[in-house]
């Protein structure tokens, strides 16, 4: 545990001196060899090579070459137009089109950054508008972001299943129900924050014809063809996820043609965006597994199992203390440095007091939602600030993000208890 406590400590000593994740997380492995684990340099780079000839790591470029394509093909534009035609009717209006939009959108894109920022854009010009509060919409928009991650096709839960050694098949067969049930959760926060009188200062509405709104439908279609490509391809034997991703990319531009958005300035910058991602996210992993191959080395999973149990602490008390973890982790790093940081130590962890791995990877993907939205350095706060047409102060977003990070609590909580929530569907799936 000594050993643990040192590399915990390196860690974050690294990250507040301000230095990058990636490097961060590398020379905390070279510290620990430094301090005799005895990890050879040539044991390093046959890790780091391993891990970059991965060919389950493929999807991830994809799977953001796609989100990237859609964000600029307008495809968000439509479908938040389409929404919200039809759900303006429900006590809270146009901020379900924030959620259910966010979660549409979440099936294509994998990515909760691209999410909020590309809903978040469309939606905020015309709520403001309309009188609604601006610390609700934007928190709507962080709170919705964060279904990116969870929907499937997610970037995490494929890293998630590169790490732990888990199908990624059914991570994304799992993510199903939890994504429409957290989608629900916060809809009905909206609800009762609307009946309290929180949401809006006005009455207006947009008043669509329904023969509009009727023709609005067909708006919806190409993030139903994607999400059925890439799912349909994966569940029915077509295409492994990496090929499925592929397919979701040509789809995209199928989709982009017919919006006649498609150029080369256009894929240009689509190329462009999803290079810098990808490379900051594969440089994470690929230190995160030599991080982890120094840990296992070291022998720190295991000692941590055996610390654990000698506490005496019950399964499920031992995963609330995961819980209060991970938020106190969310407040200092980014979500998916969490992620590759620590499923390393704790899976074994989980693992050895009987959860299923592949219900951890969605219970690990809920606490990185709620990185998201955590105060200090939750993404997709700044993402909803920078959105925002008035400059005003960010602790506006932390406010109005609040009832929506409950609400995703409260479906952390069933889902410790009720783990089947996320198990059930896979379980029908694969047997």
């Amino acid at each position: 545990m000594f050993i643990g406590l040192m590399y915990l400590i390196g860690l974050v000593s690294f990250l507040m001196a301000g230095i990058h994740v990636a490097s961060a997380i590398f020379m905390t492995a070279m510290v620990s060899d430094f301090f005799g684990l005895q990890v050879l340099p040539s044991m390093i780079g046959n890790t780091m090579w391993s891990t970059m000839n991965e060919f389950l790591l493929v999807a991830i470029p994809l799977f953001i070459l796609l989100g990237e394509i859609l964000t600029r093909s307008g495809v968000a534009d439509r479908m938040y137009k389409a929404l919200a035609a039809w759900l303006e009717w429900l006590p809270g209006g146009l901020l379900h089109t924030n959620i259910v939009t966010c979660a549409l959108f979440a099936a294509t894109s994998g990515s909760s950054v691209a999410t909020s920022a590309t809903v978040g854009t469309v939606a905020l010009p015309t709520l403001q508008k309309l009188g609604y509060q601006e610390r609700l919409v934007l928190g709507s928009i962080a709170a919705g972001g964060t279904l990116g991650i969870l929907i499937p096709p997610s970037i995490n839960m494929v890293v998630y299943g590169a790490l732990a050694e888990v199908s990624v098949g059914k991570l994304f067969a799992a993510g199903i129900v939890p994504g429409i049930l957290v989608m629900l959760i916060i809809m009905f926060t909206i609800v009762l924050l609307a009946l309290a009188g929180k949401v809006t200062k006005s009455n207006e509405k947009l008043m669509i014809p329904f023969l509009v709104k009727l023709k609005l439908l067909l708006d919806i279609l190409p993030v139903v063809f994607i999400f059925s490509l890439v799912m349909g391809g994966i569940y029915l034997g077509i295409a492994t996820p990496t090929e499925a991703a592929a397919l979701g990319v040509v789809g995209a531009l199928i989709i982009a043609a017919a919006n006649r958005t498609l150029s080369v300035s256009m894929l240009h910058g689509a190329f462009l965006s999803a290079l810098r991602t990808t490379a900051m996210v594969v440089l994470v992993v690929t230190s995160a597994y030599v991080l982890n191959f120094s840990l296992s080395l070291a022998g720190i999973p295991q000692a941590l199992s055996e610390y654990v149990k000698d506490l005496g602490w019950s399964p499920n008390a031992t995963i609330w203390a995961l819980v209060a973890f991970y938020l106190f982790l969310g407040c200092f790093l980014e979500a998916i440095a969490m992620m590759v940081t620590t499923v390393g130590v704790v899976v074994p962890l989980i693992v050895s007091l009987g959860f299923d791995p592949l219900w951890f990877g969605i219970f690990m993907t809920m606490m990185m939602e709620l990185a998201l939205i955590t105060p200090p350095v939750g993404l997709n706060l700044f993402v909803a600030q920078n959105i925002r047409l008035s400059r005003g102060n960010i602790t506006d977003v932390y406010i109005g993000v609040l009832p929506f990070a409950g609400a995703m609590m409260v479906f952390v909580a069933l889902l410790i208890y009720f783990p089947q929530i996320a198990l059930w569907l896979p379980g029908k799936m694969f047997g």
